[in-house]
């Protein structure tokens, strides 16, 4: 009798894409039982958002005038989408330590399942995290303004832009294997989601500054997502600003082209 593993090509993809689908149900059954992890993580980047709009927005001024609110939405959009990083790292390096990680390698499903699985989950969760900001934003008088099929390419690219956060944190994850480590990715991560274009505009930084923001590869998904909603931004004359919608799209694919191959041999040489 033909076993899973020795099966045609046909065969293996289909058995692969149910044990994907597996593991994505494992993680969605995790969230059901511990409802209170989900909602905190989606009630987080909300605050970021109350908290920049409602206290600190009165005394910021967009160049070129506009509503700070709406500069500020597609900004926070973009950075809750990085931020989910931590979860990524957090769940793969917890069941590499745990043991559950070698236990799945252990049974005879497709070596792929596991990496594409925590890919999917993630992708909901990220999925998930843009309606409730969306409802926040809509309820603070935020708006796209160009039409409904922008707006679905802006949504587009804070997905690709998650995609890409999450292999990397994918990769992280195998490589740290402690859940601890999560503070020393914070110390990281949240200077280069601060340091981009989310909550002020580059030209009203020092120049060296401003050019090190501009070439943030979050800036490029802010301002592209911003001109797709057609909220207020900045324009600018540098090549960066003016191309910031090709490069929305080539950061992220650079990223998940570098480590979407490094997280997969690194999954594979776990045991050794």
């Amino acid at each position: 009798m033909t076993t899973r593993l020795e099966a045609l090509p046909g065969s293996r993809l289909k058995w692969a894409v149910a044990d994907g689908w597996t593991i994505t149900r494992r993680d969605l059954v995790h969230w059901a039982n511990h409802p209170v992890q989900l909602i905190v993580g989606l009630l987080f980047p909300i605050m970021i958002l109350l908290m920049f709009g409602y206290l600190f927005g009165g005394a910021m001024k967009v160049p070129g005038g506009g509503d700070y609110r709406e500069f500020l939405v597609p900004g926070v959009l973009a950075l809750s989408m990085m931020f989910g990083i931590e979860a990524t790292f957090t769940a793969v390096s917890t069941d590499v330590s745990r043991g559950v990680t070698d236990r799945f390698r252990s049974m005879p499903m497709a070596g792929s399942a596991v990496v594409v699985g925590r890919c999917v989950a993630d992708m909901i969760n990220a999925a998930l995290t843009l309606a409730a900001l969306v409802l926040a934003g809509l309820a603070m008088g935020w708006g796209w303004h160009r039409g409904i099929g922008p707006a679905f390419a802006a949504f587009g690219l804070l997905l690709l832009l998650r995609l890409a956060m999450l292999w990397v944190g994918i990769h992280l994850g195998l490589v740290l294997r402690s859940p601890e480590s999560v503070m020393a990715l914070q110390i990281l991560v949240w200077p280069v989601g601060f340091l981009s274009n989310v909550f002020a505009p580059p030209e009203t930084m020092p120049g060296w500054l401003g050019t090190v923001v501009e070439w943030n590869p979050m800036s490029a998904t802010v301002t592209a997502i911003r001109e797709l909603f057609g909220n207020p931004g900045w324009g600018g004359d540098s090549w960066m600003a003016q191309h910031s919608l090709l490069m929305a799209v080539v950061w992220p694919v650079l990223m998940v082209a570098l480590f979407f191959p490094l997280s997969v041999r690194r999954y594979r040489r776990l045991s050794r």
